[in-house]
Formats: structure tokens, C-alpha cells, sequence
């Protein structure tokens, strides 16, 4: 074994996780490869014509091809079965709750993690490692593990990891975390990885490669129209603006292909499965400047008790925006400086201290502001 120590390297065939891969090797770690089947067209179906994404034939031949130019294993593992327990079907259960999923942070905590880990210890493997760009440290005051944006803020994925456990935080490497994506496709050309090195990146949810999410939830819930068939959208003031197809097709926030003509800009600002309702209104009404949230995971610290201020992100792409947080028992309160738009349950919000993240938590209500806890 080498000095540095033998690590397991998500391969999904693309060029980070690639570089990734052959960056850790010319390091001096002994490096295993290995591809996760996550999902497959017969199970999720939105078949586009081509082949895109993790999962496909080409790309885990071209993880191999790697590993067996630079002289490591690599290994394909089959967890349709996790993946579709964990991260499929509770995408199904939270659009059918009138929620949003993000189901990358339910891959990345549930199944990628914990998938990763069973497997280095059956490698023996001391690390794990993936193409994300994120930074990771471990603070020996706090004996805390910190996860922090990575390098490239315009790839960040460090939102997309604050489920990740402290436990699996000790064993993770981000190899990437301190370079950005030109320099990557740069390091893939100059480690002749030419068969990654131009690949784009892959932007739609794995399993939904049309991103076509009603024509998935109608696949995935037989009986569609009986659960969530037509319903009213409705004004604030409980006026009937017309009929809706469903509303686990509709998120907070949407403008477009609403089938309204009001003749101002109108969009969903609240959703409500048990009555089969969807509220629309001018953007004044997508404002929220508190929320609660559940199943805190908490990073930099022990726990997020007592006012911390923070910046706060409700969903990847956001910049984020002050606020205040404060955990009440399993409970954790945000108030920001000033009101945001379209707060969505479902979504996470995600705390930063300056680089580092605080903590994460998933999204349950939406409100008004309120003065903080003593």
C-alpha cells in the first residue's frame, strides 16, 4: 500500500471525476476506481434518443479506459435498488406532498456516501474521493470536519453536500476542491484523458434525462388522475383563476405554462396536496422572509443552538442572503435581513460562515417576519 493510502474514486465517466482519479494517483495513493449503476431506462424511462449521463454504457467504458491506461482497478456496482428506494421514490412521495425534492442531496447523503464507504471497507480502502468541487479540512480545535465552498465558486457543490456525515466527512477527499473547471479540462488533455477531456457537463437529473417531470410522475404514479387529476389555481382571495393539470406538476415560483392570461406576470406561490390546490399571485406574494426547517445536519459545529448569523442559500444556483439561524430543539429557525423569493419546501436551506458551511436543513414552512427568539 502507498504511503499516502488507498482510496475508492467515484468514477462517473466525466472528466472530474476522471481528473480526480488520476490526480490522486500522481499523488501517491493507491487509487480503485469504481462505477455506481444508479438507474436505468427501463425503470425510469424518458428515453431521448441518446444515451446522457452516469449511467450509460459509454461513460462507464470510459471510466474503465482510465483506470486501465494508469494501471488501477476499477469496478462497476449495481445499486438500482438503493438508489430507487432512497432517491426515487422520495422524488415521487415530495412532488405528490406538494414539495419540491433535490434529490442530489439525497444521493450524495443516502446512497453515493454510504454506498461508497460499504464498499471501501470491502476494498480496504482507507478514503474515499470524489470529482466535487468542494473544499474539506479538519479543525483540530473542534475536532470537526469542515466542509467549504470549493475554489471555482461558479461550480460550487458544496450546497449539494450538507447532508454529508461527520462520520463520512473523516474518510472523504475532494481532490478538486482547489482548482477550477478550465484548469480541469486543461489537466485531463495534459493527462491524455482525451476520450473525457471535452465532455460537457451534465445538467438534468440523472434518472429524468428528458427532464420531463410530468411525463416521470405520471410513469411512476399509475393512478394520477385519482390522486392529483385537475384542480383549481386560486387567487389569495380565494378567487378562481382556473383549472390546473395536477399539482405535483407545479413548483413555487413558476411563471410559465400556467395557461393564465391575466394580464400581468402571475405565478405559484403556494401548493397544497391535501385539496388538490395551487395558489398564484403577483411576485409580491413569492416573498418570504422566515422559515423553519427540519433534519438538521449540522458541520462546522456541534450543533447550531444560540443566534449565529450567516448567509443562507435556498437552493443551489442562489447566492445566498444575511440572515439569522437558531436551532430550537430539532427545529431550525432562519430569518433573513431581508425578504427572499420563492422559498420552497422541499429545497434545503444551507448556512455559510464566510467559506465554511454551518449546516443544512430541509425546508418545512414559509412565513412572514417574525422577531427573533430572545
Amino acid at each position: 500500500m502507498s504511503k499516502k493510502g488507498k482510496v475508492l474514486v467515484a468514477m462517473s465517466g466525466g472528466v472530474d471525476s476522471s481528473v480526480a482519479a488520476v490526480l490522486l494517483r500522481e499523488q501517491g495513493y493507491e487509487v480503485v476506481g469504481i462505477t455506481m449503476k444508479t438507474w436505468d431506462y427501463q425503470g425510469s424511462g424518458g428515453r431521448t434518443g441518446k444515451e446522457v449521463g452516469c449511467c450509460t454504457l459509454e461513460s462507464m467504458n470510459d471510466a474503465r479506459a482510465i483506470g486501465i491506461k494508469y494501471d488501477f482497478p476499477h469496478f462497476i456496482v449495481d445499486i438500482r435498488q438503493e438508489f430507487g428506494d432512497w432517491v426515487i421514490e422520495r422524488f415521487t412521495e415530495e412532488y405528490m406532498a406538494g414539495r419540491t425534492p433535490n434529490p442530489c442531496v439525497l444521493c450524495n447523503t443516502h446512497i453515493k456516501w454510504e454506498s461508497l464507504m460499504r464498499r471501501a471497507d470491502d476494498l480496504g480502502c482507507e478514503f474515499i474521493a470524489t470529482g466535487h468541487y468542494a473544499r474539506l479540512r479538519h479543525d483540530e480545535e473542534s475536532g470537526r470536519h469542515v466542509l467549504s465552498k470549493g475554489l471555482d465558486h461558479n461550480k460550487d457543490q458544496s450546497y449539494a453536500l450538507w447532508g454529508v456525515s461527520q462520520e463520512n466527512l473523516a474518510r472523504t477527499i475532494f481532490p478538486l476542491g482547489d482548482l477550477t473547471k478550465p484548469r480541469i479540462r486543461e489537466m485531463a488533455s495534459e493527462f491524455g484523458l482525451d476520450e473525457v477531456a471535452d465532455k460537457p457537463d451534465s445538467y438534468e437529473i440523472c434518472f429524468v434525462p428528458d427532464n420531463n417531470y410530468r411525463r416521470f410522475l405520471k410513469d411512476r404514479v399509475p393512478d394520477m388522475d385519482e390522486k392529483a387529476g385537475p384542480g383549481n389555481f386560486l387567487l389569495s382571495d380565494g378567487t378562481v383563476m382556473g383549472q390546473h393539470e395536477g399539482y405535483p406538476f407545479y413548483t413555487i415560483g413558476q411563471r410559465h405554462g400556467l395557461g393564465l392570461a391575466v394580464g400581468e406576470p402571475i405565478y405559484v406561490t403556494r401548493i397544497d396536496a391535501e385539496s388538490n390546490t395551487v395558489w398564484v399571485g403577483p411576485k409580491e406574494e413569492l416573498l418570504g422572509q422566515r422559515l423553519t426547517a427540519a433534519q438538521i445536519n449540522p458541520i462546522k459545529y456541534a450543533d447550531l443552538t444560540g443566534e449565529r448569523d450567516a448567509v443562507g442559500k435556498i437552493r443551489y444556483k442562489d447566492e445566498g442572503a444575511p440572515c439569522v439561524a437558531w436551532q430550537d430543539g430539532a427545529i431550525l429557525h432562519v430569518q433573513f435581513a431581508e425578504p427572499r423569493r420563492a422559498i420552497t419546501p422541499g429545497q434545503a436551506i444551507v448556512l455559510y460562515e464566510g467559506e465554511d458551511v454551518l449546516g443544512g436543513a430541509w425546508i418545512q414552512t414559509v412565513g412572514e417576519p417574525e422577531k427573533v427568539a430572545g
